[in-house]
This record gives structure tokens, C-alpha cells and sequence, in this order.
């Protein structure tokens, strides 16, 4: 148990306060779920993914390749150790996500009140908040 009152040690016997480990853990279950169900959905074409990647103007097979990289990058961000692969998650779903935000953007799909874009952009944030908060045994 860590001598400090109100942190939790890491691997590496380094002390991180316990809020920000509770965000860490918040920020990355809820964006792993994101990212894998979406990986899924995509998977076997779920939640109307076919249509949009045609309004999009992307070829179906699109769907496989996001699908694929989405679930294994959900499982990358929460397994333990494996720093250099979770750097690389880290930044194939921040990519994901603020690509797919300019794919809808540049492609006049806006949705209510441009939901399409600001939903991406604040998943992108929710990537960049998990990334940044994750405890130094879980970074290069």
C-alpha cells in the first residue's frame, strides 16, 4: 500500500493520485468500449455503417479495414504492458476519429447540428484525456 493517503502505486512503484487514476480508467473503459463496439458494428455492418461509408463516398471493404484496427486497438489500450503498442492505438484511433470527423465535413454530412462532426471531435478529446492521464507503467 502506498505511504501516501489518496494515490495508488504503479508497476514501477511510481505514486499516482487516485482521481487521476479513476479518470484514466473512466476515460479509457468508456473509449475502448467506444472504439470496439464501433469496430464490431462495422464488422459485420451494424447501426447503418454501410450507408454511411457510401455517403462518405468510401468502397465497403473501408468497413473491414476501420473494423479490424478499431477492435484491436480497444483491446491494445487495456491490456497491460505493450507501451509501444499502445502509443500506436493511441494514435490509429485519434486518427479514426478526427478523420472520420473530416470525412463528414468534407462531404457536407453534417447531421443535426453538425452531430456527425462534434461527435468525433469529442471522442478524439476522450482519446487525447485517456492518453495523456494513463499511469507511467503504461508509457514508454
Amino acid at each position: 500500500m502506498s505511504a501516501i493517503v489518496g494515490a495508488q502505486t504503479t508497476a514501477k512503484g511510481q505514486a499516482q493520485p487516485r482521481g487521476k487514476s479513476v479518470a484514466y480508467w473512466a476515460t479509457t473503459v468508456l473509449l475502448a468500449f467506444v472504439a470496439g463496439s464501433g469496430g464490431i458494428g462495422q464488422l459485420t455492418q451494424q447501426w447503418g455503417t454501410l450507408e454511411t461509408v457510401k455517403i462518405l463516398g468510401y468502397p465497403e471493404y473501408f468497413l473491414i479495414i476501420l473494423g479490424v484496427g478499431k477492435v484491436l486497438g480497444a483491446i491494445a489500450i487495456l491490456v497491460p504492458s505493450l507501451p509501444r503498442l499502445k502509443e500506436w492505438a493511441y494514435a490509429g484511433i485519434f486518427f479514426d476519429l478526427t478523420g472520420a470527423a473530416a470525412s463528414h465535413a468534407f462531404a457536407g454530412d453534417y447531421g443535426g447540428i453538425a452531430y456527425h462532426i462534434w461527435s468525433t471531435l469529442g471522442l478524439a478529446l476522450l482519446a487525447l484525456a485517456s492518453w495523456a492521464l494513463r499511469p507511467q507503467s503504461r508509457r514508454l
